[in-house]
């Protein structure tokens, strides 16, 4: 009996290392591989596939191909050396890895790709979790992809003749990589962008441990141009250098913990929903700290944000968590502290072209900012929003690129159609159509105070609740429905600003409405003055002078109560003041909750008896009806008592 076993021990080792690539190819290989096939419709094939020895795998003339498209991956051959001790524990630990000819081919013809089975429905009824774990495991998702890099990562690795594109129709971006080597920790590889005709160099270098689960990368290309984002976004961006660090750091049983630092150095970025002018950032950074659970990530506020020298420490975390009816609902919470710093450090950081109007500005004094954001996406109507800038000892000192008080004096004031300038005309006595403050029909300024900005004269630029509830709103929507914009905040758009939404503009916004107010830089008075002379009140319609006459044949200061609440009706939408009448001229029946509601207010604020309001009527206001016609310009036959010079030239 011992002889046997003895006989066996000895017997099978050698029968299996002789069956070893057979085993290898039928029972491993060629089931995974025929899966693979049905599940995405492939043709997977290879010329070789073998063990030398015990640890070292072979494949050559590996080729995967859509079975109605073209090939997207081929490799001339590989081998990899993994550990022995490691392997007969079922983990893979790479020892070394030697890589030839890899070529990954995306193209995508007439609508049709050969990478549109990455996108295929999956049968996932084998992943569902059980009752009560998220749908989503973050922390899981993370430790299983960083142990799978850091397992992976070779001691020693050399890649030669790597090749990726990416082609869509007649439009091309590839990537070709000489030669990658990973030695003694270190790692180094030339790379070759080329989008269409146009080529570019880059290296990349940096240090791998794997078993201090860290990787830093950097990657130095002076003024590189970013291939495909143009394509594909509509952006351009270049830098010289980009630098990544990370670190795994050991969490506790459903956790997971990323640490790391990303910078950027001369930073060139442009999307016109980012900022109308290219972004130039000289350096930028970030050490983030991560923490990872099942349902939520979370930045904590020891991280660092860094740009031209100028630093905070944000606080973010990102919840799935289930509503009342067990729904699945994200929750964002956001918190910035920065406590008092020298004012001019923070408008000496501002990357250039990002907000115009500020650069150059200099100033003495301390600010402070705090930040509260909460939204429950389930019921964004309880969301928080809260930012404050507070200042002690501030005073601006000159100003920069724009004199921010330029509102104050007599100044040229450009309208814009559709990011045009149609329309220049002073705001001052020397605009034959300028109405002075003094001269503005009184019941103008209360329609608008009371349909547009009830506490103007009172407040510092900002409504907290009006900017909560219209950013809760705005999320509701998914798209900018709704400012919350105070009198003053409407000012700073048209007067200093473009016309594009987006987020960077509405922040260059804020700021430049907390200087003017907070340091007095125009009056109120001269304020609600500029905001009647350029409100646009119809096509090409600017001011209270040319809005009386446009619609009503007379001067502003004869204008009704009534009509002064239609024209406060069309501010939002002054261009289809056309809907709001019948064929004859007169206000149609559904302008009769606005009137009714401006009545409302005028009792409540106190400032119109009841007896007075009740009297209000939106059938007393009536145009002529010429100006229902629809012409395809305007033209002085829809503005027949302005002078010419009041019209944009042809």
């Amino acid at each position: 009996m011992v002889a046997l076993l003895l006989v066996a021990l000895v017997f099978l080792p050698v029968v299996f290392y002789g069956c070893r690539n057979a085993l290898l190819r039928r029972c491993l290989v060629a089931p995974r591989l025929e899966r693979l096939e049905r599940r995405f419709g492939l043709a997977i094939a290879y010329d070789n596939l073998s063990l030398e020895g015990l640890n070292r795998l072979c494949l050559d003339g590996l080729r995967v191909m859509p079975v109605v498209q073209d090939t997207i991956l081929s490799l001339r051959s590989m081998q990899v050396d993994v550990a022995f001790w490691p392997l007969l524990a079922g983990r893979i630990d790479v020892e070394e890895a030697r890589v030839d000819g890899l070529s990954l081919r995306f193209v995508k013809r007439q609508g049709a790709a050969n990478y549109d089975f990455l996108f295929a429905p999956r049968d996932t009824a084998s992943d569902v979790p059980a009752e009560g774990t998220p749908k989503l495991d973050y922390a899981r998702r993370v430790n299983r992809l960083l142990d799978w890099v850091f397992d992976l990562l070779p001691d020693r690795a050399t890649l030669t003749d790597l090749a990726v594109s990416e082609r869509s129709d007649s439009s091309f971006v590839t990537l070709h990589v000489p030669e990658a080597v990973i030695a003694r920790q270190r790692f180094q590889a030339d790379f070759t962008f080329c989008e269409d005709d146009f080529c570019q160099r880059m290296e990349v270098s940096g240090v791998v441990r794997p078993e201090q689960r860290h990787l830093d990368l950097t990657l130095s290309a002076p003024g590189l141009s970013v291939p495909y984002i143009g394509r594909r976004w509509g952006a351009f961006a270049s830098f010289d250098r980009l630098g990544m660090a990370l670190t795994q750091r050991p969490s506790s049983s459903g956790q997971a913990c990323v640490e790391g630092r990303l910078s950027v150095n001369r930073l060139q970025l442009y999307q016109e929903k980012v900022s109308t002018d290219t972004i130039n950032l000289s350096q930028g950074s970030a050490d983030f700290h991560a923490s990872f659970t099942p349902n939520s990530v979370e930045i904590d506020s020891c991280s660092t944000v860094s740009f031209n020298d100028f630093e905070f420490h944000p606080f973010l975390r990102v919840a799935h968590i289930p509503d009342a009816q067990g729904n699945l609902q994200w929750h964002v919470r956001g918190e910035i502290h920065k406590d008092f710093f020298p004012a001019q450090q923070l408008f000496d950081a501002l990357p250039k072209g990002l907000f115009y109007n500020l650069q150059g500005l200099q100033c003495v004094g301390e600010l402070s900012y705090n930040l509260l954001f909460d939204a429950d996406f389930g019921c964004l109507d309880s969301l928080q929003f809260d930012s404050e800038l507070s200042s002690r000892g501030f005073r601006i000192t000159a100003f920069g690129q724009t004199p921010l008080d330029r509102m104050s004096e007599e100044f040229a004031y450009t309208a814009y159609e559709h990011e045009k300038p149609v329309r220049t005309f002073m705001i001052g006595p020397s605009w034959s159509h300028f109405t002075p403050a003094d001269s503005i029909n009184p019941y103008l300024l209360m329609c608008v105070l009371q349909s547009e900005d009830g506490g103007f004269f009172s407040h510092q630029g900002f409504i907290p609740e009006a900017m909560r509830s219209a950013l809760a709103y705005d999320l509701k929507e998914r798209r900018f429905a709704r400012g919350g914009s105070t009198l003053t905040m409407q000012l700073v758009k048209n007067v200093f600003l473009n016309r594009k939404k987006n987020l960077l503009r509405k922040v260059e916004e804020a700021l430049i409405v907390w200087l003017i107010e907070r340091q007095h830089l125009t009056t109120k008075e001269r304020m609600w003055e500029v905001y009647a002379n350029i409100a646009e009140w119809g096509p090409l319609v600017y001011g209270i002078q040319e809005a009386a006459t446009f619609y009503f044949q007379k001067p502003q200061s004869q204008l009704t109560l009534e009509e002064c609440i239609f024209l406060c009706s069309i501010i939002p939408k002054p261009k289809h003041y056309r809907s709001c009448f019948d064929e004859t001229g007169h206000l149609n029946e559904h302008q009769e909750g606005f009137f009714k509601l401006l009545a409302e207010r005028f009792v409540a604020k106190g400032v119109l008896p009841e007896s007075v309001a009740s009297t209000i009527d939106y059938r007393k206001v009536a145009i002529p009806v010429e100006l229902l016609r629809k012409p395809t310009e305007v033209t002085a036959d829809t503005i027949p008592t302005l002078s010419p010079d009041s019209l944009p030239a042809r």
